[in-house]
């Protein structure tokens, strides 16, 4: 079994001033020494934040900024997400050019961002705002994850209930959000323990783990779950959900279509789970995300965004999609040849 893609839940950061930016750039550079990038590394990662954050100050409204650890192949990086509802960009490719400016500035901004990462993604659409996705490694990067998610918390709580986890167990690819009653730590730590057995369960299929799952939370107030497995061969999707965890396949060109979680509570009394397999050829993408994001959403308003990286499109819906007044959490997979 090997895990992929496995990222710590991170800090977010509003970004609407210089003294924010600067916070969040001396808070990288601390995450960068503490994962050992090396000095020419963090001092890349230092450029690169004060480059996205500075764009958020002088262009964005309602700038926000995910930081946080990514792990994968045994390895770790930085991963910054810089999120706003700004005015957009039409052109991203023109943007990042050097010496191309909106404000009478340099212009140097966009284009060093993409020089000085390991891996960068960004999806912008005029009148909605802009995504920025970069990852920061030492040596040559990992592979571009199949899947990616981003949790927040509720407004007033320092951890979510939400969460997400993501593994290959003997050639299944996997993914797992769940969503602990209630808020705050106790919700966390049900949440916490759905994600520790899924990481070490047997290999099965979603059914077999949902079950297990549900064994291994008995001493949590529980939680709604769903867990999916992506297989390329078959070009099929496997799914087992309990309560309200909302799973869609969408595919270009066609409506977005809807899985069945069943009711119940993953930890409590004794759920019936089931297992329903759906249609998954290559180019579709999978979206799973918690009550606290509405559903309301359509992957069609948004010309080229089924083209970006899942992380991209992850952070552009809970951006649009996700609400305040609870924990959300997003999830994007792709099937791989």
């Amino acid at each position: 079994m090997s895990d992929e893609a496995v990222t710590d839940a991170g800090l977010w950061f509003r970004v609407e001033n210089g003294s924010a930016a600067s916070g969040v750039r001396r808070a990288a550079e601390r995450l960068g020494a503490q994962l050992e990038l090396g000095g020419p590394r963090i001092a890349d990662l230092a450029i690169v934040t004060a480059e996205i954050t500075s764009n958020l100050v002088k262009h964005a409204q309602e700038g926000t900024v995910l930081l946080r650890p990514v792990r994968r192949a045994g390895r770790a990086g930085v991963e910054l997400v810089a999120v706003d509802s700004g005015p957009g960009m039409a052109d991203l490719t023109v943007s990042s050019r050097d010496g191309h400016s909106t404000t009478g500035t340099l212009g140097i901004g966009l284009g060093a961002i993409a020089r000085q990462t390991s891996w960068f993604d960004s999806y912008s659409l005029p009148g909605r705002g802009t995504v920025f996705a970069v990852q920061v490694w030492s040596g040559p990067p990992p592979e571009p994850s199949w899947a990616a998610a981003l949790t927040r918390p509720i407004t007033g709580e320092q951890v979510s209930g939400d969460g997400y986890a993501v593994r290959v167990a003997d050639g299944r690819r996997q993914v797992l959000v769940c969503d602990g009653l209630g808020h705050g730590p106790l919700a966390n730590a049900a949440t916490e323990a759905a994600l520790t057995a899924f990481r070490s369960a047997p290999a099965g299929s979603p059914g077999i783990v949902v079950r297990h799952l549900h064994n291994a939370m008995s001493h949590t107030r529980g939680a709604a779950l769903a867990v999916a497995e992506l297989d390329s061969g078959s070009g099929l999707l496997r799914f087992s959900g309990l309560g309200n965890i909302a799973a869609m396949t969408v595919a270009e060109g066609e409506r977005r279509r809807g899985m069945v979680s069943l009711p119940g509570i993953a930890g409590h009394q004794r759920p019936n789970v089931r297992e329903y397999d759906y249609p998954f050829p290559l180019g579709t993408t999978l979206v799973m995300h918690s009550d606290g994001v509405v559903d309301r959403w359509d992957l069609a308003d948004y010309p080229g965004l089924t083209g970006r990286a899942p992380l991209v499109v992850a952070a552009t819906l809970l951006r649009d999609a996700g609400v305040r007044r609870d924990d959300a959490c997003v999830l994007v997979a792709r099937a791989e040849p």
